[in-house]
C-alpha cells in the first residue's frame, strides 16, 4: 500500500512509545503505545500497523489493529483488514465487509469540536429578558 501524497510516513520497523500530535496528515504503519492527536489532520493507520493508543484526527483511515479510543471530527473508514477494540465517536462513519470492531460506536455532530449551537429563543424580536428559558 503506498502512502498518500504529502503525508509523514512512519514505517512498519519504527515504534514510538508517549503522544503523537502534529498539524500535517500522517501514515503510520509502525507500532505505536501512548495518544496520537492530529485534530486538523488526516491519520492513516496502515495495514501493518499496531496501534495501542487513543487516537484523536479529524479523519481516520485504518488498516491495521488498534487498540484505544478513537474520535474524529470527520470521517473514520475502517478497511477490510481493520481490526479495532475501543469505542469510536465520529460524524460519519465507513466499514468496509471483513473489518472488525469491539466497542461502542457514537455517531453524531457533537463529535466535531465546538460547533456553533442554533438557539431559536436568540432570533425572537426584543428584550432577550422577555424570551422565555431555554430549557
Amino acid at each position: 500500500m503506498k502512502p498518500p501524497e504529502g503525508s509523514t510516513v512512519i514505517g512498519r520497523s519504527v515504534t514510538i512509545r508517549g503522544e503523537l500530535s502534529g498539524k500535517e496528515d500522517l501514515y503510520m504503519d509502525g507500532v505505536v503505545q501512548g495518544t496520537i492527536s492530529l485534530p486538523e489532520s488526516r491519520l492513516t493507520v496502515g495495514p501493518n500497523a499496531r496501534v495501542m493508543a487513543d487516537l484523536d484526527a479529524h479523519d481516520v483511515v485504518i488498516y491495521g489493529l488498534v487498540e484505544g479510543n478513537i474520535r474524529a471530527s470527520g470521517r473514520i473508514e475502517l478497511r477490510e483488514s481493520a481490526v479495532v477494540k475501543g469505542n469510536i465517536v465520529a460524524e460519519r462513519l465507513s466499514i468496509e465487509e471483513n473489518a472488525s470492531i469491539k466497542g461502542k460506536v457514537e455517531l453524531s455532530e457533537a463529535a466535531a469540536p465546538s460547533s456553533p449551537v442554533h438557539h431559536p429563543v436568540a432570533d425572537l424580536p426584543g428584550d432577550a429578558t422577555t424570551a422565555p428559558p431555554l430549557s
